[in-house]
Parts: C-alpha cells; sequence; structure tokens
C-alpha cells in the first residue's frame, strides 16, 4: 500500500461494532478470562492486553500505523518526544557507556544527552553532523549509541544518514534517528541503514499542537544486529526482572519488546488512549499537511533570502543552502518540511522583529497547523553557552520559524512589514 493509504487504514481490524474510526478505549487494566490466561500473558504465552501502561488498544493502533509509515516492524509510544529519546538510549546504553551524539540538536536533546545522562554515568561525546568522519575517534568499546537529527532543530541541516550508519554498522553500534522534524512522509531512515527512531509526536504527528507524546520504532531484521553482539549483552543473557528472558530468542521485536518490557513498566512514560487516538486522526491527514507546510516553507525562506536586513536563511530546499544535496537525497521529492529559520545581525534585531509580527504566534513549539516564530538562543537553548550556542548552529540573532498552513501571501505580507518595522 501506498503511504497515504497506510495512514488511513494500517493497524486497525474493525471491532464488532463495525466502527469506522478507531475506539479510544480509556481504560486503566482489562479483565482476565481466569488465572492461567493471566499467567500466560505475563508470561508471553499469549499476547493480549495486561495493564495500559505496558499496552492498550488504541495505543496499539497508533504503534502499528506509526510503524508502517516508517517501514519499521514495531513501535512503542510514549508520554513525550523526550520519554521516546530516553527510552532509546537508556534501552541500549547503562552506566560506564558512551554515546555520540551530533553537535546539532533540539535544546532538550542536548541537555537530556549532556548534563541528565552524564548523572546516570552515560557519557556523550559529540560530532559535527557535517562532518561524520569525527564519529570514528569518538567510538571505543563502550561505546552503545549514535545519536542524530534526520532534519536538525533549529540549525536546519540535513544529516547524511548514510554516511553516519556505514560507520556504526561497522563498528556494529546502533544508531537512533530523531526524525520529527521530516516526518516518515518526507525522509525514512531506516531505508538508509538506521536503526531506531524517534519522533515526537506532539508536533506534526497531532499537526494542531493537542497533544503530548512520543513514538520509538524498530527497523526490521534488527535482531539479527543485536543477536550475539557483545556491546548488547542484555539482549543475549537472561533477564533477572522478567522471569531469565533472552530477548533475542523471543520471536518478537527485541528492542521494543525490551522498552515495553522493562522501561514503560519501571518508568511508566506511557501515552494515554486519548492522545494515542489524537496522533491517529493526525496521521490520516499528515502526508497532505506536510506538503502544504514544505511548499509555505519553501516559498517563505525564497523571500527572506532575497531581503536585504537577513543575513543567512536556513532551508535546505534552496539551491544556495549546503544542505541542497542532502536534502534531494534524502528527502521525498525535495520537500523540506516547514522548519526554517534565518539569521539578522543582533540580539536586538531579531527581538524587534519577533514582536513585530502579528500573524505568527511566539511559542516554543513547531509543526502545528499555525506558524510558530521562535528566538532559541532565549528560549529553548537558553540554558547553553555561548560556545556551545555556536556550537550546534544557534547564534543569538537566529530566528526560527514553524511555517504553517496560511496563506503564503499572509505569511510573506506580515514578515515583510515586521523586517521593515
Amino acid at each position: 500500500m501506498d503511504l497515504q493509504t497506510k495512514a488511513l487504514h494500517a493497524g486497525y481490524e474493525k471491532d464488532s461494532q463495525g466502527t469506522m474510526a478507531v475506539p479510544i478505549y480509556m481504560t486503566t487494566a482489562y479483565e482476565f478470562r481466569d488465572v492461567e490466561h493471566a499467567a500466560n500473558l505475563f508470561a508471553l504465552k499469549e499476547l493480549g492486553n495486561i495493564y495500559t501502561r505496558l499496552n492498550n488498544p488504541t495505543t496499539d493502533v497508533f504503534e502499528k500505523r506509526f510503524a508502517e509509515l516508517e517501514g519499521g516492524e514495531a513501535a512503542v509510544a510514549t508520554s513525550s518526544g523526550m520519554s521516546a529519546t530516553f527510552f532509546a538510549i537508556a534501552n541500549a546504553a547503562e552506566c560506564g557507556d558512551n554515546i555520540v551524539c551530533a553537535k546539532q540538536l533540539y535544546g532538550g536533546s542536548l541537555t537530556l544527552t549532556a548534563h541528565t545522562l552524564k548523572r546516570f554515568g552515560i557519557e556523550a561525546r559529540f560530532f559535527d553532523v557535517h562532518k561524520p568522519e569525527q564519529i570514528e575517534s569518538l567510538i571505543d568499546d563502550k561505546t552503545k549509541v549514535i545519536f542524530f537529527e534526520s532534519l536538525t532543530n533549529p540549525s536546519i541541516d540535513v544529516a547524511d544518514i548514510e554516511a553516519i550508519t556505514t560507520i556504526a554498522n561497522r563498528h556494529g553500534i546502533l544508531t537512533v534517528v530523531d526524525n520529527t522534524v521530516a516526518t516518515p512522509v518526507l525522509c525514512r531512515p531506516f531505508e538508509f541503514g538506521a536503526d531506531i527512531t524517534v519522533h515526537s509526536a506532539s508536533k506534526y504527528t497531532t499537526g494542531q499542537g493537542l497533544a503530548i507524546g512520543g513514538i520509538l520504532v524498530e527497523r526490521k531484521g534488527l535482531i539479527e544486529k543485536l543477536k550475539a553482539n557483545p556491546r548488547y549483552a542484555h539482549f543475549n543473557e537472561p533477564d533477572a526482572s522478567y522471569h531469565g528472558l533472552v530477548y533475542v530468542d523471543v520471536p518478537l521485536p527485541p528492542f521494543t519488546l525490551r522498552a515495553r518490557l522493562s522501561l514503560l513498566r519501571d518508568i511508566g512514560a506511557v501515552s494515554s488512549p486519548f492522545n494515542s487516538w489524537l496522533f491517529i486522526q493526525g496521521m490520516e491527514t499528515l502526508s497532505l499537511r506536510m506538503k502544504e507546510h514544505s511548499k509555505n516553507a519553501q516559498a517563505l525562506a525564497e523571500f527572506l533570502e532575497s531581503h536585504p536586513r537577513v543575513k543567512k536563511v536556513n532551508y535546505p530546499g534552496l539551491k544556495s543552502n549546503s544542505n541542497y544535496v542532502n536534502a534531494q537525497k534524502y528527502f521525498e521529492e525535495g520537500a523540506c518540511s516547514g522548519l526554517l529559520s534565518f539569521e539578522v545581525r543582533s540580539l536586538e534585531e531579531a527581538t524587534k522583529i519577533v514582536n513585530a509580527t502579528k500573524l505568527y504566534s511566539l511559542v516554543v513549539n513547531i509543526g502545528d497547523s499555525k506558524s510558530i516564530i521562535t528566538h532559541p538562543a532565549s528560549t529553548t537553548h537558553q540554558q547553553l553557552t555561548q560556545e556551545e550556542l555556536l556550537a550546534c548552529g544557534v547564534p543569538s540573532g537566529l530566528i526560527r520559524i514553524s511555517c504553517g498552513l496560511e496563506s503564503i501571501k499572509d505569511l510573506i505580507a506580515d514578515m515583510k512589514q515586521a523586517l521593515e518595522a
């Protein structure tokens, strides 16, 4: 099936009522037939609903449908994009290990990897996403994950996914790609060798800023990379917390299985059934919306590039942009999503422009149907030093735009008056 057809039908078999819409199963727990049935579910001898912290029928449809769009084998929905990222790393690494990360990351991902995980004994080592050759010198026998974004936020760089995954596969290391900004509609990292993708479903998936949630997806055949791999002994040895289960010996996708049975069970950062239902509604129009977001962003980027007050525009759809070649390779028909950023001469000038806009909302979110403007250095990346800001591509004069679905004529007119106010 084509992507748009999957977005409407995948993962849902109509229930006994024949409902066209996926029902919301608002329940905490499920009744077992008898003691044997309950025991079989917990022992994985039968598959079924146990408790909504582990699984839920509505969330199950969301997970299956999203995995289909991404081209993956299985998925685990979480309470936020950050929890999906944390689960992806915590599922692979432990105290004493290290991860290799791109410098160009979303601010929350930077603080998670550089600071919070450090308190768990996991070291983060950073490379420039434009220089994947730097990864080799950062790897040792304790490296468990290489983490990067397919389209970075807010520097708007396009990673050379194939170059990075080639290095990772040579060393038997898992790659985790945050594919939030591109979405599976525009970019499918599994086709270029990635192992795991994570998303903030709060962004383009819901599309209207209605719900917080995330999702982690495992590629098909990942078991072969994990099996007998000395880097991931915990997938190959009995899990004492789950009656000696060996994840690579179970005929289920091992990475998402362990994330569910260990991390969802013990940490509990789970998607609510209602939020999962909202994400399902958003997925039905995702491919249509991403085309319009990309079309509007392209036109706005071209306008900004021509304006004398703009120092630099970051949008990979522009032929002048250093990421243009990668965008043509990795993005569907060269469409580059709705996120762009541009740089003016100073913090004061950036502040004046942001405050002068009328149609753009000053909000720290992306992927909404309404256009959003943000000054990252004073909001999402405020916790970083000046050196760290420059390293991740966020100078003080940078303004980020999440281009919505309004008339592009109105969006350009409002930006023009803000620039010239």
